[in-house]
């Protein structure tokens, strides 16, 4: 039971700080930052989708599934007729990159008219209400 400095000094580091919360209210988006951050988005989902298909596409070709849909097609079509001839890997790569930009002009579009949209629903709403604390 010594009541030394360093004791004292102890038992106020042990007490914790009350947590302080502050409420902010988001009034307004950026139309540009929205923009610019919808295109980056766009973008590493457009790069994400094409390795993605690229990766399917080579482990349908390895493990022979594609080889064996191309026989059931051309039974059903007849022997001329190849589906490897149409599905490529040049034209599969093609696909997905067409799919990828057009996902990019399309999602940046989105982003754009997501942040029109809530900017003119904050005149009439008031805005988004966010709580932060300190801990």
């Amino acid at each position: 039971m010594s009541n030394t400095v360093a004791d004292k000094l102890a038992k106020k580091t042990r007490k914790k700080a009350p947590a302080k919360q502050v409420r902010l209210k988001l009034v307004y988006l950026d139309f540009w930052s929205a923009v610019k951050f919808s295109f980056l988005v766009s973008i590493c989902l457009a790069i994400v989708s094409v390795v993605a298909i690229i990766l399917i596409y080579t482990v349908l070709v390895q493990t022979g599934v594609l080889d064996q849909v191309d026989s059931l097609f051309m039974d059903i079509v007849g022997e001329d007729n190849s589906l490897m001839k149409i599905i490529g890997f040049s034209q599969i790569v093609g696909f997905a990159v067409v799919v990828g930009i057009l996902n990019t002009i399309v999602g940046t579009a989105l982003g754009a008219i997501a942040s029109l949209i809530y900017n003119l629903l904050v005149r009439v709403l008031g805005g988004f209400q966010l709580g932060f604390t300190s801990n």
